[in-house]
Formats: structure tokens, C-alpha cells, sequence
């Protein structure tokens, strides 16, 4: 039996049981209790697609076992898959380890992600080469190549949306994709400082919710736990900023109009206020278009992507009414296809001629 991705699992499973089999790398592993003190294992495993929670109970006869899962093992999942508003859930669930060639093919992810992710990460170049101010061009320029690689292989979150390695890159290139094209719209928007700032606004996230070169278990760093990414992305900005600064082709940044300093500040709050409330960890709130623009389209992407992996995931409980899935505060209802004219249906005018009235004198 061929394995299926976690989202093709996801995508296919509901209330009938289906057969398959999941290759996934064990990603966490915590020991828990029911409120009646049953203990059990609550283990968490992704591949390149995404991730799933697995419990194992104490008196499931895989429970010694899972216990003794080695972090990181990439293991066969096969079973009776089943879904409900908890996630997906196997039943006569077995496990064994991968060989050399299953592990290598596991590692090289889903082709179709890993070649979305290759024309984001191009769209992002294609976009930062086109910011006009040599400065903030120069400083998206320097991150790409310093940081690129691990940029590449980052999450855009550890749940909820792009929850993946690489989902920052889509994540980022879909927010540029938007603000290029609302640019026209909103004159008032700095378009290289909107771009650039969407670049670098979750920056910190490459030591919050980063991937080995080869795996797909996110690693626990101490920077990310204590700091967070906001803080974390500040100190990247000023830390590259500083070193372009001292580089002698950059002399000339400081004739420049609006200026160096300014340009550095405006660039700092939009990573500062993207959350955009305080209660939601931004430190301080948007004071500026572009922070306002940005929080907006980085909020718009994330629902979105939720939104997408909800109507795949959850299970239909009504007629066009999917189950609620968290964060999302509500059952979803099935959107509204797009009107197909039947083939006799005349085409609609684009414009129609309207006779003015008669002015008679």
C-alpha cells in the first residue's frame, strides 16, 4: 500500500473508516492524564504537508511502545483512519520503522509542496529586487543570502496555518503577492517599505519555528522560547542593518532622503506591531498605512489558509455546514460556487447604452 500524506489523510477521512498508511517523523511526545487519572501519551507527528496528535491510552497495546519511540523516528502509521472536531484517529493502529530508501523519499517531501515553495521563494526575489530604495533593497538582499536557506526551511507557525517546513516562505509570498497589487489601489502606501516589512515581519520565527535540513520535527530553541519572534525579529533587522551600515558602499545612505534612521525605525515598528493588539503580543500597535495595511494582509493569509484547511479537514455534519475547527470561531458553511452560464445562456453586456433624456429649449 502506498502511503498518503497527513493532509491527504486528512482530507479523505470522516465518520466511514478509511485504510492507509501515513509515513511521519514524531515530532513531540508528552505524557498525560484524564481528569479520572487514566494516564496516556499525547504524540505529535508531521510530515511535509503537516501535522496530526495521535493518543495512545495506557491500556492500548501500543502504549509501551510509544514510550519507547526515539525523538525523530520516522515511522509507517497504518490503520483505520476515522475524523471528528478532535482531528484524525486510527483504529488497529500498527507501527514500524522505515528502511533506508522509504526514510530518504520521506525526507524529500511531497513533490507538489516542495515545488509551490521553489516558485514562492522566487516570487519573494522577484519582489525584493524590485523595491527602489537602495537601502531596504540592500538589507532584504543581504537577509536572502545570510539566511535564505534556513528562511527556506522555516514554519510560519507551529499550528493553526503554514504549519509546515517551508509554510513561511508561502506565507510571505502570498502576503507580498497582496501588497503589490493593493499598492495601486492605496497611493498612500510605501511600497518598498510594506514589502520589505513583509519579509522581515516574522523574521524571528527562523529560531522559533525552524526545521532541520532534513526532518520535519520543528526544533526547540531557547532563543525562540524566551524571547519570541517579534523581539527576535527586531534585534535580526538591527543586527543586519549594522553591518550593512559599516560596509563602505553604504556611506551614501546616510544624503539619503527619507532618511537612514528614519527609514530603519518605520521598518522596526512594523515588525513590532503586526499582531496588531496588544493582547495578541504586539508591543506596540500600528501607527503608520503600511502597519496597518500589513497587520491586515497577514491576518487575511492566516485565515485564509485556515480557512482552506477546514473545509478539507473537517467533517460534514449538516448539509453544507462543516464542523467547527479551532481557532475559527464558527461552523463554517460551504461557499457559493462560482456562476457557470449555461451554453445557452446569453452573454451579459459590459456596458449598456442608456439614452439620455430629451432636453428640449
Amino acid at each position: 500500500m502506498s502511503p498518503l500524506t497527513i493532509a491527504a489523510v486528512k482530507e479523505q477521512s470522516g465518520e466511514i473508516p478509511i485504510h492507509a498508511a501515513i509515513h511521519a517523523q514524531l515530532q513531540s511526545r508528552n505524557a498525560r492524564m484524564t481528569k479520572a487519572g487514566k494516564p496516556y501519551l499525547e504524540l505529535v507527528f508531521a510530515d511535509s504537508t503537516g501535522n496530526f496528535t495521535l493518543k495512545i491510552w495506557s491500556d492500548s497495546p501500543n502504549y509501551d511502545a510509544a514510550e519507547k519511540l526515539a525523538d525523530d523516528t520516522i515511522v509507517r502509521l497504518e490503520g483505520e483512519w476515522t475524523q471528528n472536531q478532535y482531528g484524525v484517529n486510527p483504529n488497529h493502529l500498527t507501527w514500524h520503522s522505515l528502511d533506508d530508501h522509504a526514510t530518504a523519499d520521506f525526507l524529500a517531501g511531497d513533490p507538489s509542496i516542495r515545488e509551490k515553495q521553489q516558485r514562492d521563494f522566487a516570487d519573494i526575489q522577484r519582489l525584493c529586487e524590485s523595491i527602489v530604495d537602495p537601502r531596504l533593497h540592500g538589507l532584504c538582499n543581504h537577509f536572502l543570502i545570510q539566511l535564505g536557506e534556513r528562511f527556506r526551511r522555516t514554519a510560519a507557525a507551529k499550528k493553526n496555518h503554514h504549519a509546515r517546513r517551508g509554510g513561511l516562505v508561502e506565507h510571505v509570498a502570498q502576503m507580498m503577492r497582496s501588497a503589490d497589487a493593493l499598492c495601486p489601489l492605496y497611493p498612500e502606501l510605501n511600497r518598498d517599505l510594506i514589502l520589505a516589512g513583509i519579509l522581515f515581519h516574522d523574521c524571528g520565527k527562523l529560531w522559533e519555528n525552524s526545521y532541520p535540513e532534513n526532518g520535519f520535527s520543528q526544533i526547540h530553541s531557547i532563543h525562540g522560547e524566551m524571547l519570541g519572534h517579534i523581539p527576535l525579529g527586531i534585534e535580526l533587522v538591527n543586527k543586519l542593518w549594522n553591518e550593512l551600515l559599516s560596509t563602505a558602499e553604504n556611506e551614501s545612505w546616510q544624503a539619503l532622503k527619507p532618511s537612514t534612521e528614519m527609514t530603519r525605525l518605520h521598518l522596526l515598528h512594523l515588525i513590532g506591531s503586526h499582531h496588531g493588539q496588544y493582547e495578541f503580543g504586539s508591543p506596540v500597535l500600528p501607527r503608520t498605512p503600511e502597519a496597518f495595511a500589513l497587520h491586515y494582509i497577514d491576518n487575511l493569509d492566516a485565515k485564509m489558509e485556515m480557512l482552506r484547511d477546514a473545509y478539507a479537514n473537517s467533517n460534514e455534519i449538516a448539509p453544507g455546514i462543516f464542523d467547527r475547527v479551532f481557532p475559527l470561531p464558527t461552523n463554517l458553511v460551504r461557499p457559493l460556487a462560482n456562476h457557470t452560464p449555461a451554453p445557452s445562456e446569453p452573454a451579459t453586456e459590459a456596458t449598456t447604452e442608456i439614452d439620455s433624456p430629451s432636453t428640449d429649449n
